[in-house]
């Protein structure tokens, strides 16, 4: 029999897995598969199982959310072997399960993962770390994942951030030089994200369209430091209405980018902490890793 190894984080999604558990390992033995299961123990176990096991196994899923799937990217990224993974999300926002058109249905995003067709992923490096999908830093990269999907349904994104920011004295400015092939920009920045998704913090489309997760460059955004509120007003209406028509916020696709501060400024990886960084430098590695998704998926 072929042999599977499933990691999944017991409690995310208030343990929603739990609960179908069971059907679920029934599925992958009826699949063809001898399961070993194991749940993570701590923050940062599934890397180290991954990257030590992966070898061992034909196929490797996890269940959990979007930082569950970073923590098996990571290890996958490390390990010896390189093996598909299947991805059962059972998070509270599952960014890249909507990008890569997984259902939230536990049953049929299991079935996904075993029976689906593998697509080849970029993956970002970051420093010595990685992330799948999104690395960002500034205003509300933490409060987006802590916002209830209903009220940023009812919101958007732009006007939850026009929402949060009551005044300017509420945002913090980064004074940063940032590097990108051929071009240098500097200044004092409220926000950054270099993103390979299309659902970033649940929001759709905030990275642009022609969103493509194979072709080796990423979505940057940055937004500079509004002087006033007019220039707040700006900043929100080009968010509001997708168009890039402001002297404040830059959009553009890289495969590598650097940043340089004297200051500590916190980022988020794939919407978990980070770290605090004053240089950071980040690059594509196109196609580094292979998910389970539908088949209609890898050919839209």
């Amino acid at each position: 029999m072929k042999k599977l190894l499933f990691v999944y984080n017991a409690h995310s999604g208030k343990g929603t897995i739990k609960a179908r558990l069971s059907d679920i390992v029934d599925m992958m033995v009826k699949k063809g598969y001898c399961v070993t299961i194991y749940p993570t123990q701590s923050r940062g176990d599934a890397t180290g199982i991954v990257a030590q096991a992966a070898k061992n196994f034909d196929l490797i899923v996890c269940s959990g959310g979007d930082g569950t799937l970073d923590e098996v990217v990571t290890g996958m990224m490390h390990a010896s072997e390189q093996k598909p993974i299947g991805y059962i999300p059972t998070g509270s926002t599952n960014d890249f399960a909507n990008s890569l058109l997984i259902p939230k249905n536990m049953k049929k995003a299991a079935e996904i993962a075993v029976s689906g067709e593998c697509f080849s992923c970029d993956v970002g490096q970051f420093n010595d770390n990685n992330f799948i999908y999104v690395a960002a830093f500034g205003i509300f990269t933490e409060v987006s994942y802590q916002t209830s999907q209903e009220l940023k349904n009812l919101l958007g994104h732009a006007a939850y951030i026009l929402e949060g920011a009551k005044s300017l004295r509420d945002i913090t400015a980064y004074q940063m030089r940032v590097e990108y092939e051929d071009d240098v920009l500097e200044g004092d920045f409220i926000y950054g994200m270099v993103s390979n998704s299309i659902s970033v913090g649940g929001f759709k489309q905030i990275a642009g369209k022609n969103v493509l997760l194979d072709d080796g460059v990423f979505e940057v955004t940055l937004i500079r430091h509004p002087k006033n509120p007019l220039e707040l007003n700006e900043i929100i209406a080009s968010l509001l209405t997708r168009v890039d028509n402001s002297d404040l916020i830059y959009s553009f696709k890289t495969d590598a980018i650097r940043f340089y501060t004297d200051m500590d400024v916190p980022w988020t990886l794939d919407g978990e902490f980070g770290g605090i960084h004053s240089q950071v430098e980040i690059k594509n590695c196109r196609q580094a890793v292979e998910i389970m998704v539908k088949p209609k998926a890898k050919e839209e």
